[in-house]
Formats: C-alpha cells, structure tokens, sequence
C-alpha cells in the first residue's frame, strides 16, 4: 500500500487527485505546517528535504511531483493517466509538469518564501511584489501555448490536469484573475466536478 505525506493548500493536492483518479491503495497522513511538522525529527527520516508531497511505495520514498505523478501513471496502467505508449507525447507530459514544479511553483513560492533567495526584508516585499506579474506571465503561457483542451493534452485526461488545476488553486491568492484565462478558467472548472477532485478536497477539508 502507498502512503502519501501531504499538507493543505499546497502541491501535494495533485498527487493525492492522481492517486484517487487512478483508483491505487494508498493512505494518506496530514501535516501540520503551523507547527512545523515537516520538519520533525520524525519527519525528516521520511523526507530529508522537510516538504510534501511524499509517497511511501514499496520500493523506498518518492519526492518532487512529477516523479510521484509519473509513478503514479507508470504502476496503474488501467487508469490511462499518461501516454505510456508514445514515448514522445509522454516526454510532453513531463516537460509540463516540469514547467510547473521549476518555474510556476517557484513564482508562486517568491510571494512567501523569499528567504529561500534573499536575506534583506526589502527584498522579500520587491520579490511578492513581482508575483502577480511572473505568475501571470507564466499562465499566459499556459493559456496560449500548453493547454491544448479540454484537458492539458488534449482529449486524453493525464498527470498533468490535477497539477495544473493544484497550482491554478493559488492564482486568486497571487492577483491573478483567471476570468482573464478562458481555456484555464474552463479546465479548472472541469476538474472541479471530477469524482475523485471533490473526493480528495473533502478528504484533506476533513
């Protein structure tokens, strides 16, 4: 059985939508950012890095989202949430997950997290300021160049839908307006009424 270590409001949500999409056994455990847990001794031993998502398999912890999104895809065949048979479309599947755990995440993340890069206050407010504008940008590209319709590739839902819909999730929050990002705006509406979406937002509500 697998077990996925996630928290609310962050990307692990996508990984916990596959896991459901794809009908796998798995558990899920809840940490609690407010106090730290991530970076519990206990924790750590799971994942030295002190963030979710992390799966527990079989075979050893998986870290970083597109990896447990592929893995996903790769040991439940059935569920056709990736092209496995086509190694060039699912190389697209991973260049866009890519895109959004190196450049989207990570524009998102400069709103909260300039510690990361900075250490002066006034570098924190210059790099939050910039968010609307770089997570913009980066959707617009989304908008006009990735998202084929009516899911990210096209006809077939994949990996990349509830990682898309994860990070869409904080456009409001970064002053993006998504009214502005039909084919997005239509996308996350579609994910919305997904089964195994509801299930898993009722599960991490709880």
């Amino acid at each position: 059985m697998l077990k996925l270590y996630y928290a609310p409001a962050t990307c692990a949500l996508a990984s916990h939508i596959a896991l459901a999409e794809a009908g796998a056994d798995y558990t899920t455990e809840k940490l609690d950012f407010k106090i730290n847990q991530q970076n519990s001794p206990e924790y750590l031993e799971i994942n030295p890095k002190g963030r979710v998502p992390s799966l527990v398999t079989d075979r050893g912890v998986l870290t970083e989202t597109p990896a447990m999104l592929a893995y996903i895809a790769q040991t439940h065949p059935e569920a056709k949430l990736a092209p496995l048979d086509d190694a060039f479309a699912f190389a697209q599947v991973q260049s866009i997950n890519s895109y959004l755990c190196s450049t989207v995440h990570v524009a998102h993340a400069h709103k909260m997290r300039g510690k990361r890069w900075a250490t002066e206050e006034t570098s924190f407010a210059d790099m939050k300021r910039k968010v609307p504008e770089t997570m913009g940008a980066c959707f617009a590209l989304i908008e006009h160049r990735m998202l084929k319709g009516p899911w990210v590739m096209g006809e077939q839902y994949t990996v990349c839908d509830p990682y898309l819909y994860t990070i869409a999730t904080w456009l409001e929050g970064d002053g993006v307006e998504m009214a502005k990002l039909p084919k997005v705006a239509d996308h996350f509406k579609r994910m919305a009424e997904r089964p195994a979406v509801k299930k898993v937002l009722a599960e991490q509500a709880a």
